[in-house]
């Protein structure tokens, strides 16, 4: 049966469940509506309504379907992603940001409004390996008068990070966080970074991102995947006044490594783990000596 109208808006989203539950999606009927939703341009609450209704399915709706099922993410469908309070463009080239980011943007945030209200004068931040530009905007639109620098080395990433930081008065850099941003040497109080980190041989779990996210921004490098957790723990200390504050995201069983690569360096002290929503260790952080 076609998915296309005349068919019922609330029998294609029926059908669509189904395709996408055979084809193994994970939130088969979140995902039906909202690509419904997407083409008709309205949010799941009017699109509850208009189920109840004799609205047509939307044309073009099978074919979103089918990409859906192929597991397309459903954000580089419809050219979307929610992270925070924040709607960004994203598409093929750049890794689509998760839930769990946003635990580590809070924790950076946190800091910032202690910062803010222990000592005068405005305070910078600086995202390693910015990606869709996900952590800076949110750095950049929720701590007020904070200066935000974002560094992005990917050709594909780029375009994405300068749209969705436009009008957020952030500074993005096309570069490579190994060697970027030397003016701030040693004045930046918090550096925030969700790097690659992936081990070589390690397979991802979903076929969304082993298919369609970018392989620069998953593999870290070496045979633990550690090469880029590594650069951006360097490039951190080496931007990060004394009493700086750095936090970087990582698999979960990278937690002991982590804690290990900062508390070796000598450069760290208050070094600790942090768990994300589901309670796994997905972030650790330190203090500038």
């Amino acid at each position: 049966m076609s998915l296309d109208s005349p068919v019922s808006l609330a029998d294609a989203v029926k059908g669509a469940t189904a395709v996408l539950a055979d084809a193994g999606v994970p939130s088969p009927a979140v995902d039906a509506q909202l690509l419904a939703a997407h083409l008709l341009g309205v949010g799941r609450g009017e699109l509850a309504a208009m189920l109840f209704g004799s609205a047509a399915a939307p044309a073009g709706y099978d074919a979103l379907v089918a990409r859906r099922a192929a597991r397309e993410p459903l954000q580089h469908i419809t050219g979307v992603a929610y992270f925070r309070h924040l709607e960004l463009s994203v598409g093929k080239g750049v890794f689509v940001p998760r839930p769990e980011t946003e635990s580590v943007v809070q924790l950076a945030l946190d800091v910032l409004t202690r910062m803010s209200q222990e000592r005068e004068g405005g305070l910078s931040a600086v995202d390693l390996g910015t990606g869709s530009g996900a952590i800076a905007a949110s750095l950049a639109t929720e701590a007020a008068g904070v200066r935000v620098h974002a560094v992005e080395l990917s050709d594909d990433a780029f375009p994405w990070a300068q749209r969705n930081l436009a009008g957020t008065g952030a500074t993005l850099v096309h570069g490579d966080m190994r060697d970027a941003l030397h003016e701030l040497d040693g004045t930046v109080d918090v550096v925030v970074s969700n790097p690659p980190y992936i081990p070589a041989d390690a397979i991802p779990r979903d076929l969304e991102v082993r298919l369609h996210d970018p392989h620069m921004a998953l593999y870290g490098g070496g045979a633990d995947g550690m090469e880029m957790p590594t650069a951006a723990a360097a490039t951190a200390a080496r931007l990060l006044r004394p009493g700086g504050y750095f936090v970087m995201e990582h698999a979960e069983v990278q937690a002991a490594q982590m804690a290990a690569l900062l508390e070796g360096s000598g450069a760290w002290e208050n070094v600790r783990s942090h768990v994300d929503l589901t309670g796994r260790d997905r972030a650790t952080s330190g203090w500038r000596r």
